[in-house]
């Protein structure tokens, strides 16, 4: 029953999302005007940037869960792991060196799992992944992928490098639907693997002993399951930059409201990461308007105060 009335409130959340991400803006139109010719262009570019949002929150909360059951902690997502500055600088690398945007998920996927390699390598004491040396890491790899991405910027800076420093914060617009598709593809499909794993999620989650007792491979599923949130994260760095905290924010809070069962936190945090990237979005669209504000920044405002209390509380909700 809690679980339908939960689902209930986060598909209505879902709607009235959606529908404020349509008519609102730097320019807001009326519901019955939205879909008069004169505002069709108005209201492709905003559906494509609210599809992108439902991809954005789903696959990045997603990755989040995946790799804080795996990695058995509760501050890792993407963000902070440096799967997302990976991601970022080889695109930025592969922009300077002119290859050809077809290639740009590629060069994002690639960048996002040497990332994780690195931290992985670095986070390893005699064989063992210790929890704090892997936040450590990540941390360490993000901030140096980031200081090269600025320095890139800074030394090759014509305009549309600045503009790609701008898309490097986070921007949810979308103009070509191939390309939306093309990444939803790679998402769509991830998102669907780390469901497939929730079981062996949910028994890792208690300890790796005992998954290792119920016949799963704890050592492949934690490679299955990193390429896979590197994937995720490679293909959404190609149509909205580096977004960081969403892993962190909207998994920790769903688990305190269904639970930290993987069958039903999956699918419960894609809808309200959904709501909350759409939300986080249309702040940056109308706070200060018509000054846009990258996404990236509002919701680190928002996911800087949670790390930080975690990390003091030494939390792990798992």
């Amino acid at each position: 029953m809690h679980l339908k009335r939960n689902l209930l409130i986060l598909l209505l959340l879902l709607c009235v999302a959606v529908i404020l991400g349509l008519l609102k803006g730097a320019v807001s139109i009326p519901a019955v005007n939205l879909l008069f010719k004169d505002n069709q262009a108005i209201f492709n570019l905003r559906l494509l940037r609210v599809i992108a949002g439902v991809l954005v929150g789903s696959g990045l909360a997603v990755s989040g869960i995946a790799l804080q059951a795996i990695l058995r902690n509760s501050l890792a997502e993407p963000y902070l792991l440096g799967t997302s500055s990976g991601a970022g600088l080889a695109a930025v690398s592969a922009a300077i060196l002119g290859v050809s945007r077809i290639y740009m998920p590629l060069a994002a996927f690639l960048g996002a799992a040497v990332s994780i390699i690195i931290v992985y390598n670095l986070a390893r004491e005699k064989g063992v992944i210790a929890d704090k040396s892997l936040i450590l890491s990540g941390v360490i790899i993000s901030v140096a992928f980031s200081s090269l991405i600025v320095f890139l910027v800074s030394l090759f800076g014509n305009e549309a490098m600045h503009e790609m420093n701008w898309w490097l914060w986070g921007n949810l617009q979308v103009y070509d639907y191939k390309l939306l598709l093309l990444v939803a593809f790679p998402v769509i499909l991830g998102i669907c693997v780390i469901y497939l794993f929730a079981q062996d999620l949910n028994a890792i989650s208690i300890g790796e002993e005992e998954a290792v007792h119920l016949g799963i491979d704890t050592q492949n599923l934690k490679k299955i399951l990193i390429l896979v949130t590197a994937l995720i994260t490679a293909s959404l760095i190609c149509i909205c930059g580096i977004i960081g905290f969403v892993g962190l924010i909207v998994p920790h809070m769903m688990r305190l409201i269904v639970g930290p069962n993987h069958k039903i936190l999956i699918p419960t945090t894609c809808l309200a990461a959904s709501v909350f990237i759409i939300f986080c979005d249309l702040l940056s669209r109308t706070l200060f308007s018509p000054v846009e504000i990258p996404i990236g920044v509002i919701t680190a405002i928002i996911g800087a105060p949670v790390f930080i209390i975690l990390l003091k509380k030494g939390k792990r909700v798992l």
